[in-house]
């Protein structure tokens, strides 16, 4: 994709892969979206995905599976106990990360699960590039807490810095004296910072955090669930990197963690997720977890259909021209959302384009939840479904205080191998719009709220009729267009 140049007009992103299955969309008309948001509590995770036209919201398990993997998932061996299914998984997460070790999970909080339950208890202390919500959450619930070792330029949200995930490892030292090494169970690395414009961190940063951990005699802990992007960055971004191909960067990264866990829902485009390691001592640990919480050790929750994808999935995900499509989707919507003046997360990150809400919408303070309020606006008049990434996703204090984010921002994801140029335009102007039109948007407010989780499924109301007014200017402008 990235070597293609077009001889006339300007260079756009050009798939390496064609349709050969495809599902109608249905794109309701305002009036209809403006009650599905309504019933959904303006929260966009609550909308049924029959009143979404173009679903952003996440790239969990939503990306396209390739024609070799739907044919992979006819030749499962279904046995409870000693599938074969499960051996060739084992063996492809061996041949790419060079781990013994598997052991098998239904998605990436399950993994979450295991590793709290086995190395967390109370007064832990967690350092890692950014939060994640579950992750936090997980480690929470037992007994410890999240040390955020980030780098100052991680929360610029136009930068040029090309590694904005990267841990600062000054801060990472701080942490391990401040709170004694024997209160830190392990050091988590995020490969593509999802909460702040899924930012990478650099192979060189990683090998920095890893001389730490060795000095210090910590686990090293890899989140390689957008681990995807975090390649092609450091494939494209990393002049030391730019020889070396996928498998070898991969296996490098691999072999600086002591465990490796993911979300196969997002690597590997099918849905289930793992754990692996080759520390036999970590693999015994955690092992007794897998039975109580997900299932037998050669399936662990999962489906073995779902199995067999993910064995060509991660074969897939050592390809460049499979692995680039989804960074340059992105990058394509953000520069061209840029020359509308829409405020955009810089340089952009993976798994989705991030909307400053900050900005967009300066005029709604952080009590009021500017980015759930654009998420909400934006399905309003487009039936673009995305995510909010801000003071939502956080949750109150033990005092029952807000939390407000470092970031408010609006994510829309771009699944895998699932939409085209002209859709990702027609989200293009439908943002453009709305950005003309912003100071119509007003705030929301809680009338449901969850302890934990709440952006899953708490509900909202405005705190004006706001809706009303931006459904009147759409008509205005628009006519009858949907």
């Amino acid at each position: 994709m990235s070597n293609i140049k077009f001889y006339y007009g300007n260079d756009v992103p050009l798939e390496m892969h064609k349709v050969r299955i495809v599902q109608k969309l249905n794109l309701p008309p305002i009036e209809r979206r403006l009650d599905a948001i309504a019933e959904a509590g303006y929260n966009t995770f609550l909308l049924k995905n029959r009143d979404v036209f173009m679903d952003m919201l996440t790239d969990s398990g939503v990306n396209a599976m390739s024609d070799k993997q739907q044919a992979a998932m006819m030749e499962a061996d279904d046995s409870y106990a000693g599938s074969g299914t499960f051996t060739k998984l084992e063996n492809k997460i061996n041949e790419i990360f060079g781990k013994k070790y598997f052991l098998p999970a239904h998605q990436g909080r399950a993994c979450e699960n295991i590793l709290s339950k086995s190395f967390v208890k109370k007064g832990s202390v967690v350092p890692m590039n950014y939060h994640f919500t579950t992750t936090k959450s997980h480690i929470v619930i037992n007994g410890g807490r999240v040390e955020e070792v980030f780098k100052d330029e991680a929360l610029k949200i136009t930068s040029d810095d090309l590694f904005k995930g990267n841990m600062d490892i000054a801060k990472l030292r701080d942490v391990i004296e401040t709170n004694g090494k024997e209160n830190i169970p392990f050091v988590r690395l995020e490969a593509g910072t999802n909460l702040i414009g899924g930012q990478p961190f650099s192979l060189e940063n990683m090998r920095e955090v890893r001389k730490v951990c060795d000095e210090y005699g910590i686990i090293l802990v890899l989140d390689a669930s957008l681990l995807a992007d975090n390649l092609h960055f450091i494939k494209t971004r990393e002049v030391a990197c730019k020889n070396n191909s996928i498998r070898e960067i991969t296996r490098e990264m691999a072999d600086l963690s002591d465990i490796i866990y993911f979300s196969a829902r997002k690597l590997g485009c099918a849905r289930g997720g793992g754990i692996c390691t080759n520390n036999e001592e970590i693999y015994m640990k955690m092992r007794e977890y897998i039975t109580l919480y997900e299932g037998f050790l050669t399936y662990g929750g999962m489906s073995v259909r779902e199995m067999e994808a993910i064995v060509v999935g991660l074969d897939e995900t050592m390809d460049e021209e499979m692995i680039n499509q989804g960074p340059e989707f992105i990058a394509y919507m953000a520069k061209e959302l840029q020359k509308k003046g829409v405020p955009v997360v810089t340089p952009p990150g993976g798994l989705g384009c991030h909307i400053n809400a900050m900005e967009f919408v300066d005029h709604i303070p952080q009590k009021e939840y500017p980015a759930g309020a654009l998420a909400a606006a934006l399905y309003l008049v487009s039936g673009v479904r995305g995510m909010e990434r801000g003071t939502l996703s956080e949750q109150r204090d033990e005092d029952g205080n807000e939390t407000y984010s470092n970031m408010e921002l609006v994510r829309l994801a771009m699944p895998r191998r699932v939409y085209t140029l002209s859709q990702v335009n027609y989200a293009i102007d439908r943002i453009a719009w709305l950005y003309e039109n912003r100071k119509l948007i007003g705030g929301l407010k809680f009338v449901e709220e969850p302890s934990v989780l709440r952006f899953f499924f708490g509900k909202l109301d405005t705190t004006s009729n706001w809706e009303s007014d931006l459904v009147g200017k759409f008509r205005a402008d628009f006519g009858d267009s949907l």
